[in-house]
């Protein structure tokens, strides 16, 4: 009788033990490392691994183990990649809890915006990335970025976003606008003792944007095409035109042709002198740059041979031995 009861104890405390350790465990390792309730913002940045993402939730006492988080998010989505953005957790959270939060879509995104791209093809990156419908997409062309004439084009500024999900179509565009503001302010003051209207040097900046195949070109194009601006010249450049036949359902940026220099608009600077009524594209910071503090040249003229160099001329005939050498 004695070896039974003492057999039970045994048992009986072999349990709790093991009960008490799991849980000793458990909560070491699953549990919240907190008890802070407010909801913080934790950034993923874009290009993080999983095991990255987790040891920034190590490092700012989001969890407590990173094995245990580890397998509480695979238990969760098998293979689960962290999406990149911006979620909501707290440290009272467990590690169930959080990584139920990081196996679903955050509620801030990265959105990209390159360099040289026209307010439609930004439009287009913030319904992929924002899952915009199209109302909506047509809606930021057509309305959100047409509210007045100098915000119509060239200030939608290029850069990386975090982006709220949530966030309107004009709250978008006043966050790009914001951008280009204080990027523009570092120039501002030379503009304006050049006596450059703020507009004149968006547009200017956004056909040398176009225009240049790097950005080792961009200061000699708004050397050139100042010289040509000051001589009372057409500025004669294919991106201007190119803009004019943009087309979402072919190319916005297509080739032209002989004839296309023949279209009647007033973007098309092979007919008409002067810039055009808006900018063509959104410049980046080199382009803003360039136009402000040009290089110095004698040259009229320009071209891009097959590899991208570009070639200067201070005369016609010259230009077209140039366009003889390098293009024929």
């Amino acid at each position: 009788m004695v070896n039974k009861y003492w057999l039970k104890f045994i048992l009986v405390a072999t349990l709790v033990v093991a009960t008490i350790f799991s849980t000793v465990y458990y909560l070491g390792g699953f549990g919240a490392p907190g008890v802070n309730t407010t909801l913080e913002r934790f950034i993923v940045a874009k290009n993080t691994n999983n095991l990255e993402v987790i040891k920034q939730l190590k490092d700012g006492g989001f969890i407590t183990n990173e094995w245990a988080f580890n397998f509480a998010i695979n238990w969760k989505k098998f293979g689960h990649q962290i999406e990149p953005g911006a979620y909501k957790i707290s440290n009272s959270m467990s590690a169930w809890q959080v990584a139920g939060v990081l196996t679903s879509s955050p509620y801030m995104k990265w959105v990209t915006i390159p360099e040289g791209i026209r307010k439609e093809e930004i439009a287009q990156i913030l319904g992929r990335e924002l899952n915009w419908e199209k109302a909506k997409i047509d809606k930021w062309i057509m309305e959100d970025t047409a509210k007045s004439p100098e915000y119509f084009e060239g200030v939608y500024f290029p850069d990386t976003y975090l982006i709220p999900t949530e966030e309107t179509g004009p709250e978008v565009a006043k966050r790009l606008r914001s951008k280009f503001e204080e990027k523009y302010a570092e120039f501002a003051k030379d503009a304006i003792k050049q006596n450059i209207k703020w507009t004149t040097v968006v547009k200017l900046a956004s056909i040398i944007q176009r225009e240049a195949s790097d950005r080792d070109d961009v200061s000699l194009i708004s050397g050139i095409l100042w010289n040509r601006l000051d001589k009372g010249m057409k500025l004669e450049v294919d991106a201007t035109i190119q803009y004019v036949k943009g087309d979402r359902n072919k190319d916005w940026w297509s080739p032209i042709s002989p004839a296309d220099k023949k279209i009647d608009s007033p973007y098309n600077t092979y007919m008409y002198k002067g810039l055009p009524p808006h900018p063509i594209c959104n410049p980046g910071v080199e382009a803003l740059r360039a136009t402000i503090y040009p290089e110095k040249t004698d040259c009229i003229f320009y071209l891009h041979d097959p590899l991208g160099k570009i070639h200067c001329a201070k005369e016609y005939t010259e230009h077209l031995k140039n366009i003889e050498e390098f293009l024929r």
